[in-house]
This record gives C-alpha cells, structure tokens and sequence, in this order.
C-alpha cells in the first residue's frame, strides 16, 4: 500500500504501458516508446534512478502519435507540430480527413475521439464524396488507379476519386492516368531502397526510423515533381 501511495495510481512502466497498448497496436515495443521520446513525442517523468514513469496522459499520446502514423501515414514532424499546437491550448484547423482532437490531450476524451480517426467507405459513399459516376469508379478499379479492401475504401481512394473527376473535366480520363500509377510505383522503389538498411534490421526502432525516412524522402520526392511540372508549364508560350 505504501509504494502504491508514492507512485500514485496514474504512474506506469514502460512494461504496463507496453500493455495498456498491446491490443491496439501488437507490434509496438519498448524501443519504439524510447524513439517516440527521442523524438519529442512525449516527455515522461524519470526517478532520480532514471527510471521512466509514464502516465496515463502520456499512454493516451502514445495512441494519437501510433494511430496518426498508422492510418494517416504522417510524418513524425507533422504529428509533433499538432502536438504542440493543442499543448498551447489550440486547434489546428489542417488535420487529416477523419481526425479530431480536444484542445488539450485528455485520456477519455481522446480515446473517444480516436475511434473516428479512419474512415472506410462503401462504394456508395465514395461515389457520392467524389462525385464520381458508376463507369468512373469501375474504370479507376479497371486501371489500379484505386484499390479496396472487403468493399471498402480509404480516404487515399477518396482523393484519387476526387482528382480524377475533377480531371475528366480537363478532357482527361482514368485510361490516360496510367503514368501516375506506374510514376508512384517507380518512387516507391526508390524510397524502398533508400531505407532498404534500416527495413534490413530486426528492432523495431530501425523500422520506426525507416518509416519516419520513407515518408520524409516521398515528401521530397512529390515536391521535385511538382517543380518540373511547372517549370514546364512556366515555359509555355501563353
């Protein structure tokens, strides 16, 4: 009773913390936890041992930074910027589709808010988002340009089906959007073999880096193509 008193109920090892998120997240390891921190994601309290003392807001954290990089693939940087922005007491108003917060991070609250942070849509749905016709959507199907899981699909569908239709009013259709598919599937292999060292290794930290290096370069990446393209259209004599 005595050590439950000094500690406090709220006060977690990385082990319990490990726990608390074990169903949510499988793969996560106690070196990820230890990069996360790092890298300024979260900040628990240390012993004078040096021992990490988590609580219970710091788990919750935990679950925004996993869940974002999960199903909304953002960059490390990107996440800790929303972070510090609602550790101001703000709401940032650039979130990613389906995701919400409270301005401060509050264990309940936040776990509430999570559920909502992906969506999946029927087909009925991303035709009625899009916009997209019956023949757009099997057309985009037909030539990979999107892709479903079990009949549903993801918010990268949902951009990709808005683009497209947008882009049939510029006379261009799904069968002339083959490039893009075939350009992507190039720079991936091109991230892929940047990291290929740290994807190579077995800790969980290394894949974490990789994750993190991969989004970075495919940043870079989309940044370079969007400057040749319009240093082309700069060029044209209008």
């Amino acid at each position: 009773m005595a050590q439950a008193e000094r500690r406090g109920p709220q006060v977690l090892n990385i082990g319990e913390v490990l726990a608390q998120l074990s169903d949510d997240f499988p793969s996560m390891t106690a070196s990820k936890i230890r990069f996360l921190e790092e890298k300024g994601l979260i900040n628990p309290q240390r012993t004078p041992a040096g021992y990490r003392q988590y609580a219970e807001s710091d788990v919750e954290r935990l679950r925004f930074v996993l869940a974002l990089q999960r199903d909304q693939y953002l960059p490390l940087k990107v996440i800790k910027d929303y972070l510090e922005a609602i550790d101001r007491g703000e709401r940032p108003e650039n979130l990613p589709p389906g995701v919400t917060v409270s301005p401060r991070i509050v264990s309940e609250e936040l776990a509430s808010e999570l559920q909502n942070r992906v969506r999946r849509l029927t087909e009925e749905q991303l035709r009625a988002e899009s916009g997209a016709s019956v023949p757009m959507l099997e057309s985009l199907l037909s030539f990979g340009l999107i892709g479903h899981v079990n009949g549903k699909f993801d918010e990268y569908a949902l951009q990709v089906a808005r683009a497209c239709v947008q882009l049939e009013g510029h006379g261009l259709e799904p069968r002339h959007l083959r490039p893009f598919q075939a350009a992507a599937e190039r720079e991936f292999g091109l991230v892929e073999r940047a990291v290929a060292t740290l994807t190579s290794r077995k800790d969980a930290a290394s894949h974490a880096r990789a994750a993190e290096e991969a989004r970075e370069i495919s940043e870079l990446c989309l940044s370079l193509h969007r400057a040749l393209v319009l240093d082309r259209i700069s060029r044209m004599d209008i």
